[in-house]
């Protein structure tokens, strides 16, 4: 018998104008293929003093991230959280590695979703498993592999 599919309840905010931005479909659509539990996720589009601000706060770390993830509580089993994206980071990740902003996106909403949901990169076996998960998320969805041939600064890219 087939399993049923994460149901998902999602909120985008855009803080910052860009018309570069994918759309809310695109951007569920990304979201919902990281999916493993139900979840009610805000993803929001932040600039560098928010995400330097948000960094510091929760994390220590004095600089503006290119994603960060925020669980909150599973309340009625439905996991609730944050995942916040920076775009001057993202778009000069990007550039720096040769892709496609909408692609760069695409990983780092993935990579924020995993980490909403429990996985991790802090040492190499948890590192390796996500990395396997992103690759094959993306891939699904039409992506490039974002490890295979990537330089060694953007193995570790989502921070």
């Amino acid at each position: 018998m087939k399993q049923p599919r994460p149901r998902l309840s999602l909120t985008v905010q855009y803080a910052i104008a860009d018309h570069d931005l994918p759309a809310r479909p695109l951007l569920r659509r990304w979201v919902a293929a990281a999916l493993e539990t139900d979840v009610a996720v805000t993803v929001r589009f932040i600039d560098a003093v928010e995400a330097r601000k948000l960094n510091r706060t929760y994390r220590a770390k004095d600089y503006a991230t290119n994603v960060l993830s925020f669980v909150y509580d599973a309340e009625c089993g439905v996991l609730r959280g944050d995942v916040a994206l920076c775009v001057p980071v993202l778009k000069s990740e990007a550039t720096a590695y040769g892709k496609s902003l909408a692609t760069h996106c695409a990983h780092l909403v993935v990579h924020g979703m995993l980490h909403l949901q429990g996985y991790n990169h802090e040492h190499a076996a948890d590192a390796a498993r996500m990395e396997a998960r992103e690759s094959a998320i993306l891939v699904q969805l039409g992506f490039p592999d974002p490890y295979v041939g990537a330089p060694p600064m953007a193995r570790r890219a989502p921070r």
